[in-house]
């Protein structure tokens, strides 16, 4: 069995179409979960109770403060899945790297 050739132009292309979508995920991610202290402390401020983790438990419990975990997961999702696509095609330039040295070093040894 011997493997598909590598075209590190080909990995390059995909690093550079996605870089501004991890890019965009990343920065999605990150507002998110900073948003989230916010959606806390305004969720916190509509309930009447007085005591702190009686309102507390009132914004976590909030159906608004559980979309926007949902939202928090589905961008992690996507990050990652982008991180890591990134992430392959930066190690398939790497692996051809050393399979063109390779291949040099034994073009060298049977001259």
């Amino acid at each position: 069995m011997s493997a598909k050739p590598i075209d590190p132009n080909k990995a390059v292309d995909f690093i550079l179409a996605n870089a501004g979508k991890f890019s965009a995920a990343k920065a999605q991610r990150v507002y998110l979960e900073e948003f989230r202290k916010s959606k806390k402390a305004m969720l916190m401020g509509e309930c009447t109770e007085k005591a702190v983790n009686a309102r507390e438990q009132y914004a976590y419990a909030h159906p608004d403060y559980q979309v926007l975990l949902t939202g928090l997961k589905e961008a992690i999702e996507i990050e990652e899945t982008l991180k890591w696509s990134l992430t392959a095609a930066q190690i398939r330039v790497d692996i051809w790297r050393s399979q063109e040295a390779s291949n040099r070093g034994q073009d060298r040894a049977t001259r």
